[in-house]
């Protein structure tokens, strides 16, 4: 957990998010940038250079000039919970996330850890950093089974090893892991 600035984000359970999307965030925007960073498990980056055409139909398509490495264009499909949190915000054609007018084209970074770490003070959570969004999508996929190869696949990692240093194992995974050594 994340203690002024220093340490491994937040990885929220379904409770906090609960918390965050119906008390925490108070607009639209705010609902609809962590939203894309949670159902997406992008890097908070990555959603603040989206462009509104990088939506079509029900697919979101993080460009390869905006990840982090800028090697590989991702396309993800927009789930349900995704769908509903960004029917409520109806930007401007241009950045997905605009800043402010005359002083920035898209909200920055800071901006957006301000405007988490407000939410957060509201529903009373510590430790939550943008990152916690990303780290905690890919630790619900592991947790459900999913095969690494498709986490990598979804969060852009480049090798296993640096996608491996996210996932946290639980107390339930591994009691199940040792439940299954016997004769």
């Amino acid at each position: 957990m994340k203690v002024n600035g220093n340490g491994r984000a937040k990885i929220l359970t379904s409770d906090e998010l609960r918390r965050l999307f119906s008390d925490g965030f108070t607009s639209d925007r705010d609902r609809a940038l962590f939203g894309i960073c949670l159902y997406t498990g992008c890097r908070v980056s990555e959603a603040l250079k989206l462009q509104t055409t990088d939506i079509k139909g029900e697919t979101l398509t993080f460009r390869k000039s905006t990840t982090k490495g800028k090697l590989k264009t991702r396309a993800i499909e927009i789930e349900p919970g995704l769908a509903a949190i960004l029917a409520g915000y109806h930007p401007k054609a241009g950045p997905m996330f605009p800043g402010v007018r005359g002083v920035t084209e898209r909200l920055t970074r800071y901006a957006a850890d301000k405007i988490l770490r407000v939410a957060a003070k509201r529903v009373q959570l510590e430790g939550v950093s943008t990152h916690s969004f990303r780290r905690t999508a890919l630790n619900q996929m592991s947790s459900a089974n999913i095969p690494l190869r498709h986490i990598q696949e979804i969060s852009g990692h480049n090798d296993l090893g640096t996608l491996q240093r996210y996932l946290e194992v639980s107390p339930e995974q591994r009691r199940k892991a040792l439940s299954v050594i016997g004769f």
